[in-house]
């Protein structure tokens, strides 16, 4: 059932739904009204812009050093915003039970996302290349759905996702600059800032619903086969977690955690 128009939901569902990419870049502005008693709506999969080639499996973000590799990098990141966009827009419909605070911060979020996915377009742009000119992996898509409360969702994106990326950021950033990228090092370095703000509203948001803040009940809250060893990158922007609310007890044990087995599924360079 299709939420009722001008609502917050059906802005959500619009926007997942969206088959151009005019639509993904730049939706209609949110309304202020929120569907009263609204249905949870748990869409499998989004829509997707005929310009945009998905694969089962992209290839890995290499060559850093010469221009194509930078650039094809740049395009993998702007995909990753647009999915996060999505899923925030997602779990606006998932979740209508939760708090109304809760909600209107994925909004806020949602519209953050789409932001940073415009930046990444301009900078590709400005390096004469198209959005779509190479193959995409719906990566966040085929994961995060899995979350079936609100405490899962946050575990896997404010507290996973997201706060892996204080990592990826900082770490392109340096790659882009020993390569001489002084736009795309400072690029990352934009986003990996208004990132932080992302993993603090997952950081209250987790303590909130778990009713405490450690490191064995956000393992315990991310849905299987999701561990701590994709939800870090190397090395730990320890500073940028804790301004993010992230305990240092918490960051102890992310940060010596071992897996039995190793995954290679990894999401930033895909």
């Amino acid at each position: 059932m299709l939420p009722p128009d001008s609502t917050v939901e059906r802005w959500a569902w619009d926007y997942v739904h969206a088959t151009t990419l005019a639509e993904k870049l730049a939706p209609k502005a949110p309304p202020g009204e929120w569907e009263r008693d609204a249905p949870s709506r748990r869409l499998a999969k989004p829509a997707r812009p005929p310009e945009l080639r998905v694969v089962a499996r992209a290839e890995k973000t290499r060559g850093l050093g010469a221009a194509p590799g930078r650039a094809r990098a740049l395009h993998t990141f702007m995909h990753h915003e647009l999915q996060a966009a999505e899923l925030m827009a997602w779990a606006i419909l998932s979740f209508p039970t939760a708090p109304l605070a809760f909600r209107e911060g994925l909004l806020r979020i949602a519209t953050d996302e789409i932001r940073h996915m415009n930046l990444y377009g301009a900078e590709l742009a400005a390096r004469g290349v198209r959005y779509g000119e190479h193959p995409v992996r719906d990566w966040f898509w085929e994961r995060v759905p899995s979350a079936e409360t609100p405490l899962a969702f946050v575990s896997i994106m404010g507290l996973g996702v997201e706060s892996a990326n204080l990592e990826h950021t900082a770490s392109y950033a340096a790659r882009f600059r020993e390569a001489g990228d002084e736009a795309g090092a400072a690029l990352q370095e934009r986003v990996g800032r208004e990132e932080i703000a992302h993993v603090r509203f997952g950081a209250h948001w987790f303590e909130h619903f778990a009713g405490r803040f450690t490191f064995d009940a956000w393992q315990a809250a991310l849905p299987p086969p999701l561990t701590p060893l994709l939800m870090r990158g190397a090395p730990m922007q320890r500073d940028a977690r804790l301004a993010a609310g992230q305990p240092k007890e918490f960051l102890d044990q992310l940060e010596s955690w071992q897996p039995e087995t190793t995954t290679i599924d990894r999401p930033r360079g895909s």
